[in-house]
């Protein structure tokens, strides 16, 4: 599902794809629903491609946005008060507890909060992607018809 959503350097927001041909991409923004093309000299990066540093592994931005989901039961996050209180890496703690300290800066996590909260507002509940068991039987079902 991340992967259908894009970040645009020097595009504030969020976009989707909506088509796409060999030399660009159209793209909606998530806020406003106005789409546009997007060119190969842009520097886009899909959600499903980002990962934050960890001491051990890097993490996949689904799963840290899956725990933020469950932690706090769907609701949006406060980002302007924590970027206040300078309380955005003890927030981000309470999901991501052995978070690289030295590598994530604040700007990461108010980012990925912002994009949380984007993401929310369009619906998202589920941020990563799970193989159902009707979804493996469905590709088994033709070698079993040709018995």
């Amino acid at each position: 599902m991340l992967k259908e959503i894009l970040a645009i350097t020097g595009k504030p927001g969020l976009f989707k794809i909506v088509s796409h041909n060999g030399k660009s991409l159209i793209v909606e923004d998530l806020t406003s629903s106005k789409r546009f093309p997007v060119s190969m000299r842009d520097r886009v990066m899909s959600l499903g491609d980002i990962a934050m540093y960890t001491e051990n592994e890097d993490k996949p931005l689904g799963e840290i946005l899956d725990v933020i989901y469950e932690k706090e039961n769907g609701a949006p996050i406060d980002v302007k008060s924590l970027v206040a209180s300078k309380g955005l890496k003890e927030k981000f703690e309470e999901y991501v507890p052995d978070f690289d300290k030295e590598r994530v800066h604040d700007s990461d996590i108010k980012k990925l909060f912002s994009w949380y909260n984007l993401l929310l507002d369009n619906g998202f509940t589920k941020f990563t992607e799970e193989e159902t068991e009707e979804e493996g039987k469905e590709e088994k079902e033709p070698e079993n018809n040709d018995k």
